[in-house]
């Protein structure tokens, strides 16, 4: 896999240019403003003074598939989501270029001092937003154009649990993954691949929608905008919900209120947990950034399940 240079010393010289070879219009202000695990996103006003989004990703490709995302997301929810202007890639950028969304990620601390009211408020409006999607049926479980597995179950266990499993058992061979943690999502799976299988429908899900990628307004706290969906597809509901609980997600009561408007069954909780944990590990083994806290924090939550499991 080849990981691009993602620095700004690269990037800065690059993006002017490539926005006006596909607009036409000169930069006239470039600002980095944020980065996840595949990629960092920029804030560009243009001479005419309109400003636009440009996320430069890690990985050749990944910019064709989140504007594909975008745009079926962006036609199933009431909450605005960026617009895809366009996509560029050579031998050393992969860019998206979207219109500019206000309002600031509920990554911010600040917004950890709003009231108790406007939590449940803001929490309200972010899983309402979310159910836009999850009404939305598909015929098969997997990717958004070619889904092609009847099961749920079948769908993750070939395409992310055995395979996924099997990398980090390499990684841990070559010290590079811990034992521990290797240890963990083994037992983990064990209880995963013990329990019922419940009855599920594939469904449109955003598949990143933590709080770094939930936009609200800085005074009111109201919802303005999704950002990044990483990963949709057709899938059960439930593999939309670890995010939500990602960071400090609960202190909004994100998951909680889903589990308000949408109740799931008895054992939801422990497959959300092993998700999560699941999918932090996995960032080793597609080139993103595996962020230590977090895959601490979501271990724990699955530890926890797994005691109750076992009750």
């Amino acid at each position: 896999m080849n990981i691009l240079d993602n620095s700004d010393r690269h990037l800065l010289p690059l993006l002017p240019e490539i926005v006006y070879e596909k607009l036409g219009t000169r930069v006239r202000e470039l600002k980095f403003i944020g980065g996840g695990s595949f990629g960092r996103v920029y804030r560009a006003v243009l001479s005419d003074g309109r400003k636009i989004a440009l996320k430069a990703y890690r990985v050749q490709g990944s910019q064709e598939k989140e504007a594909e995302q975008l745009t079926v997301l962006s036609e199933n929810t009431a909450v605005k989501m960026p617009e895809v202007l366009f996509t560029y890639e050579d031998e050393s950028v992969a860019l998206l270029a979207m219109t500019f969304v206000e309002g600031e990620n509920a990554l911010n601390p600040a917004f950890l001092l709003k009231s108790k009211r406007k939590k449940e408020a803001f929490a309200s409006e972010v899983i309402d937003g979310m159910l836009g999607w999850h009404s939305v049926k598909g015929e098969r479980f997997g990717s958004l154009s070619q889904p092609a597995y009847e099961s749920w179950y079948e769908y993750y266990r070939k395409e992310k649990q055995e395979p996924w499993l099997k990398a980090l058992g390499e990684l841990c061979e070559k010290g590079k993954f811990s034992r521990k943690r290797l240890g963990l999502l083994q037992e983990a799976t064990e209880i995963f691949n013990s329990l019922p299988e419940k009855e599920c429908e594939p469904v449109l899900i955003h598949a990143d929608l933590n709080i770094m990628n939930i936009m609200a307004d800085s005074k009111s706290f109201a919802l303005t905008a999704f950002i990044d969906p990483c990963g949709s597809m057709w899938a059960d509901r439930e593999y939309d919900l670890f995010q939500l609980r990602n960071m400090w997600g609960d202190a909004y009561g994100l998951y909680k209120t889903y589990k308000k408007k949408y109740p799931l069954d008895e054992y939801a909780d422990f497959r959300v947990a092993y998700y999560a944990s699941m999918h932090e590990a996995s960032m080793r083994l597609s080139g993103g950034i595996a962020i230590t806290l977090w895959e601490d924090l979501n271990n724990m939550r699955l530890k926890k399940e797994m005691k109750k499991i076992r009750k």
